[in-house]
């Protein structure tokens, strides 16, 4: 699909020159998100600053017949922006203002574009903080997140986006803005939020968002512990969940993963352990120290070599730090990676686990594990150089695999990355042919017309789309 120039034209006047991308090297910057074995580049990028600019780009789009699809700061994982004979890309980047932060009641009014962990520093000298805490949040933004539902090593305690959002200011997919929600809880009639909240962009674009807020908690432990066999750290897991304690966070990082995090960070993980487990307690400071010895405990009673806690707040900066960039330090592995995400429940992550393993030594693969051990949110990342012939096709089919055997097992097709464009082939393992045509109508209710984000989340979506074939570049 070609872009009109008239269309251009009046794209600039709404955000002018500075908000207008269109240089060819300049857009292949938005070809792709962090899902990077498909990529496609727009034709223009359209950066707006207010919620009025996005809905009179919108209603431009629709006067020209012309698709579109949003984009937030591209941390995503499974093609959620990628522009498939959408031309236009609507970048809510430069929409990061914090609008206003209300302590006594706990919620925050911001725009799409400000980034997650803002937020919370934002907010600190109230003593609150924003709960949902993706790997990616010293980047990715509120938007993203709604579009996602993000999640992240806390969500085992304090869940996911849509439980910490109250309202959303969205565009819709004809130029029209709608409130969502409300500043307070329970608001009458149906859950329109909730249903934008995980919907990947298909319904329109959410422009601003009112968050809730928690206070700090009193205390916090954080402790590492080291298995010599992921079997018994996948033990330790079951058996904390099993005594009754809800960690704030319960993380696992296998063999090759433990590797690249110490290389890179430096924190002190054993180069000779199967999978460590970080295991984060919060609340008030009484019965803190009482629980955690019962964690060390019940590690020690399934095979723990060694238990510590984190000493002081540095060092336990440092061990989320090793945590949440765990996904850079793969960098060091392998020229490309992949990041698949599944779920299974908690009792099967060791059936997994050792799937996973087959799967690797099948496909010739090299497959690092690091992970949400607490819920059953697994993140296999898959490494590979795309320059070698057939590894990016073993992967593929590694992947597949991989989220075949979580569906099997009981479990789901991602627990926080999305559809996108990755899994849309896969979406029927988990829905009937009467679950994808119902959701397919709720669709068209927000876009009848399919124009914003098309060709993304249900195989339908895909078929005869000859833009949706993987285009692949050399690694840089």
């Amino acid at each position: 699909m070609s872009m009109p120039t008239s269309l251009v034209d009046e794209l600039r006047s709404i955000v002018g020159a500075d908000g207008l991308v269109c240089g060819r090297e300049e857009l292949s910057v938005y070809e792709c998100d962090g899902y990077t074995l498909e990529r496609s580049a727009p034709e223009v990028v359209v950066l707006p600053r207010a919620t009025a600019e996005v809905a009179a780009v919108v209603r431009a789009c629709r006067r020209h017949d012309v698709r579109f699809v949003p984009r937030g700061a591209g941390t995503g994982l499974s093609g959620g922006c990628l522009p498939i004979r959408a031309p236009v890309m609507i970048g809510l980047a430069r929409m990061n203002r914090v609008l206003d932060l209300d302590a006594v009641n706990r919620t925050v009014r911001v725009q799409a574009g400000v980034v997650n962990r803002d937020v919370s520093t934002r907010a600190a000298p109230h003593g609150l903080y924003y709960a949902p805490d993706p790997s990616s949040q010293p980047a990715c933004t509120i938007g993203g997140n709604v579009a996602e539902n993000s999640g992240g090593p806390h969500t085992l305690k304090y869940g996911v986006t849509t439980n910490h959002v109250l309202s959303v200011e969205l565009v819709c997919a004809d130029g029209s803005v709608v409130e969502l929600g409300g500043s307070c809880e329970d608001v009458p009639g149906y859950d329109l939020r909730g249903v934008v909240i995980g919907a990947e962009g298909t319904f329109g674009l959410v422009t601003e968002a009112t968050l809730r807020l928690l206070p700090l908690p009193e205390g916090v432990r954080t402790l590492l512990a080291t298995f010599d066999r992921i079997d018994d750290a996948s033990a330790a897991v079951s058996a904390i969940i099993g005594a009754g304690i809800v960690p704030a966070a319960l993380e696992m990082m296998d063999a090759l993963m433990i590797a690249a995090v110490e290389a890179a960070y430096r924190f002190g993980f054993p180069k000779d352990a199967e999978a460590v487990l970080i295991i984060e307690i919060d609340g008030a400071r009484v019965g803190l120290d009482r629980q955690a010895e019962r964690i060390v405990a019940l590690c020690r009673e399934r095979g723990a070599r060694d238990v510590r806690v984190a000493a002081d707040e540095a060092e336990r900066a440092l061990l989320w730090k090793s945590r949440k960039r765990a996904f850079g330090a793969v960098g060091r592995l392998a020229p490309n990676y992949c990041t698949q995400d599944g779920v299974v429940p908690r009792t099967k992550v060791p059936e997994i686990l050792r799937i996973i393993r087959a799967i690797a030594d099948e496909q010739q693969l090299r497959i690092a594990n690091v992970f949400h051990a607490g819920d059953g949110n697994i993140h296999p990342i898959l490494l590979y150089d795309e320059r070698n012939p057939g590894q990016v096709e073993r992967v593929l089919a590694a992947g597949r695999r991989i989220l075949e055997a979580c569906v099997a097992l009981g479990g789901s097709l991602t627990g926080e990355h999305g559809i996108g464009v990755e899994k849309m082939e896969l979406l029927p393992l988990l829905f009937g042919e009467a679950d994808l045509e119902l959701m397919g109508r709720l669709r068209r209710v927000f876009d009848p017309e399919r124009r914003c984000n098309p060709h993304k989340i249900f195989p339908a979506e895909s078929a005869g789309v000859e833009a949706r074939a993987p285009q692949r570049r050399a690694a840089l």
